[in-house]
C-alpha cells in the first residue's frame, strides 16, 4: 500500500516549503506578553524616577494625601471595624491561604508548571517590592493615624502586590478559560479594590502605594504566565488522559492537515486519537485520507522529550545504565530514531508497521510519524492466544536476535492482532546490537505477555523448538520487576499466577543475573543531582517564607 496520493491541480506530487516560508505550526512568540513586559519595564522605569526625584515624589504624596483626606477624616463606625478586618485578614494570612490552594489544586491537576511559575511569580514580586521599598524610604501617610497592621515603608503595598499576584497566578492555575476565568477576573477585581480601598482607610498605604503594588503583581504574573506557558500550549482543562497526550484540534490540528497535505501529498479528512491508555510517551493518531484508507500518525513534542529524559534519568540513578539508557537530545533524534527502527526491523522480516514517513510540524519541536494503520487489530490482551500466535510472538524476538536487535518495550499494547497475524508496534526505544542482558529481556517479557492469556506451560514448550533451555534460564534471571514494562507488571500482578516463578522452576537453574551497574559516572550523577536538590529545596523553601507561605 503506498501512502502517496495525487494532490487536486497538481500532478508532480509534494510541495516543497520555500526558504524563508513558515512551517505548518510556526513557533510564535505571545506578542500580548512581549507588549505586557515592554509597558512594564517602561512603568517601572518612568515610577522610579519620580520617586527618586525629590519634587515628583512631593507633588504625588500631596495628590495622595488630597485623595485620602476625604476618606480617613470620615471614618464611619460601623465601617472601621470591617476595614480593620480585611486589612488584618488580607495581610496576615489570605496570600498563604489562597497561595497553598493554588499549590495544592495545580499539584493535585497535574500542573506542575503552572505551580512553579505560581512560585516564582510570588518570589519575584517579594523581590521587587522589597527592593523598591529600601530604595524609595517612603513613609506611612504623614498626619493620618494608622488604624489597621503595617509595618516598614509605604511604597509599595507589599500586602497588596503579593494579594494581586496570588489571585492572579491562581486563576491562571486553575481556571479553565471562558466563562469560568471571567468570573475569576471579576471576584479579583472585586477583592483587589475592597483590600485596597481597605488599606488606604485605616490609613497605611497611600493610594499610589496600592496601585504600584497591583501593577507589579498583575504584570509579573502575566507576563511569566505567557512567556512560560502560554493558554495556546497549556491550557487549563480538566479532562482525562495523560498529560503527555497533545490537543490536536484547533491550530495543531490544522497544521498536521497542512503538513500531511504538504510532504505526503495526504488529504486529511479527520484525525482523531487512538490507543491513548497504552500509550504515554506521544499521541497516536488515526488519520483517514480522501478515497484511501487510514494511516497511523505518532505526534511527538519536546514535552515528551523531557519525560524521556527524566524517565533515562531515574532508571540511571535507581539501577544503573542498564548497559544503554541514553536519553535522545532533540525531538527530531527521537522521531529518526523511530523512523529507522521501523524500516530496520521491517528489512528483518519482523511483522511491524509499514513506515511512510516523517511530518515537519515545528522545526526542532514537533514531528508526526506517519507508518501503516493496523485495521481492525487488537490488543493481544483481548483475544484468545493460540499456539500459532505464540509461535508467531516468538519467532519475532529469534529474529530479533539474529538480526541483532532488541525491543525493549514488549508488553500486551505493543503486540497486536490482525487476523492470524500478530503485529509489533512502538519501536521507539528499540535498540541494534543491543546487550545479551537486554535480549534475554525481550524473551522474557514476551513470554510472559503469552502465558498471560495461556500458560507458562504451553508457552516454554513452544519456546523450547526456537531456543535452548539456557537461554530461557538466561532471560528469566535477567528479568525482574524492573525489566518489565508497567502494564505488563500490572498484568502480571493482577493475573496471580506468579508466572516467573513459575517459568524459572520449568527453566534449568541459573543465578539472577546482576543489572545493578555501579560506575564513576553513576555515583558522580547520583551526588550531583542531590546537590541540585538540596539547592532547589532550599530554595524553594526561602521562597515560600519570603513570600509568607511559611
Amino acid at each position: 500500500m503506498s501512502l502517496q496520493v495525487s494532490r487536486v491541480g497538481h500532478g508532480h506530487g509534494r510541495e516543497r516549503r520555500p526558504s524563508g516560508e513558515p512551517p505548518p505550526l510556526p513557533r510564535e512568540y505571545d506578542k500580548a506578553a512581549i507588549a505586557w513586559f515592554a509597558l512594564f519595564m517602561g512603568w517601572a522605569v518612568t515610577w522610579a524616577w519620580l520617586f527618586l526625584s525629590d519634587e515628583p515624589a512631593i507633588w504625588i504624596t500631596e495628590r495622595d494625601l488630597e485623595l485620602m483626606g476625604p476618606i480617613v477624616d470620615n471614618r464611619v463606625g460601623w465601617l472601621t471595624p470591617v476595614a480593620q478586618s480585611i486589612n488584618e485578614i488580607g495581610s496576615l494570612w489570605a496570600t498563604a491561604v489562597l497561595g497553598w490552594i493554588a499549590i495544592i489544586g495545580g499539584l493535585m491537576t497535574r500542573r506542575i508548571r503552572h505551580v512553579l511559575l505560581l512560585i516564582a511569580s510570588l518570589s519575584i514580586v517579594a523581590g521587587i517590592s522589597g527592593l523598591i521599598t529600601l530604595q524609595i524610604d517612603r513613609p506611612r501617610p504623614l498626619g493620618v493615624t494608622q488604624i489597621g497592621v503595617w509595618e516598614g515603608f509605604a511604597h509599595l503595598s507589599r500586602p497588596v502586590a503579593l494579594l494581586t499576584t496570588v489571585l492572579v497566578a491562581t486563576g491562571l492555575t486553575l481556571v479553565p478559560i471562558g466563562r469560568y476565568r471571567r468570573a475569576w477576573i471579576a471576584i479579583t477585581a472585586t477583592v483587589i479594590v475592597v483590600f485596597g480601598f481597605a488599606q488606604v482607610y485605616v490609613g497605611v498605604d497611600h493610594p499610589s502605594d496600592v496601585f504600584a503594588g497591583v501593577t507589579i503583581g498583575f504584570a509579573t504574573v502575566l507576563v511569566l504566565y505567557r512567556t512560560v506557558a502560554p493558554e495556546k500550549v497549556f491550557p487549563v482543562a480538566y479532562r482525562t488522559g495523560k498529560t503527555a497526550h497533545l490537543d490536536v484540534t484547533g491550530i495543531r490540528g490544522d497544521a498536521i492537515r497542512l503538513g500531511l497535505h504538504r510532504q505526503l501529498c495526504c488529504d486529511v479528512t479527520d484525525i482523531e486519537p487512538v490507543g491513548l491508555e497504552g500509550s504515554a510517551g506521544s499521541t497516536p493518531l488515526r488519520i483517514s485520507r480522501a478515497d484511501a484508507p487510514p494511516v497511523f500518525g505518532k505526534l511527538y513534542a519536546r514535552s515528551h522529550l523531557r519525560s524521556d529524559r527524566s524517565y533515562k534519568l531515574g532508571r540511571t540513578l535507581l539501577y544503573g545504565r542498564l548497559e544503554d539508557e541514553q536519553h535522545f537530545s532533540s525531538v527530531r533524534r527521537l522521531i529518526q530514531h523511530e523512523d529507522y527502527m521501523l524500516r530496520v526491523m521491517c528489512q528483518a522480516g519482523i511483522d511491524c508497521m509499514e513506515p511512510y514517513g516523517i511530518v515537519e510540524i515545528t522545526p526542532d519541536r514537533e514531528y508526526l510519524l506517519v507508518s501503516e494503520f493496523l485495521e481492525g487489530a487488537v490488543e493481544i490482551s483481548e483475544v484468545e492466544i493460540t499456539v500459532d500466535l505464540i509461535d508467531a510472538g516468538l519467532t519475532a524476538v529469534s529474529r530479533m536476535w539474529t538480526a541483532g536487535l532488541a525491543h525493549r518495550d514488549i508488553k500486551p499494547a505493543n503486540l497486536m492482532v490482525q487476523g492470524d497475524r500478530l503485529r509489533v508496534i512502538d519501536v521507539a526505544f528499540g535498540e541494534i546490537r543491543p546487550s545479551p542482558w537486554r535480549e534475554a529481556v525481550d524473551l522474557a517479557n514476551m513470554m510472559l505477555v503469552l502465558a498471560l492469556g495461556s500458560s507458562p506451560e504451553l508457552v516454554y514448550d513452544r519456546a523450547l523448538l526456537q531456543f535452548s533451555g539456557d537461554e530461557i534460564a538466561e532471560a528469566f534471571a535477567a528479568s525482574r520487576g524492573v525489566t518489565l514494562p508497567s502494564q505488563l507488571k500490572s498484568s502480571v500482578r493482577k493475573d496471580g499466577r506468579e508466572l516467573l516463578t513459575r517459568f524459572r522452576e520449568l527453566a534449568p537453574d541459573r543465578d539472577p543475573v546482576a543489572i545493578q551497574r555501579w560506575t564513576l559516572r553513576r555515583v558522580g550523577l547520583t551526588v550531583w543531582v542531590g546537590l541540585v536538590l538540596a539547592a532547589l529545596v532550599s530554595i524553594f523553601v526561602s521562597s515560600l517564607s519570603d513570600v509568607g507561605l511559611l
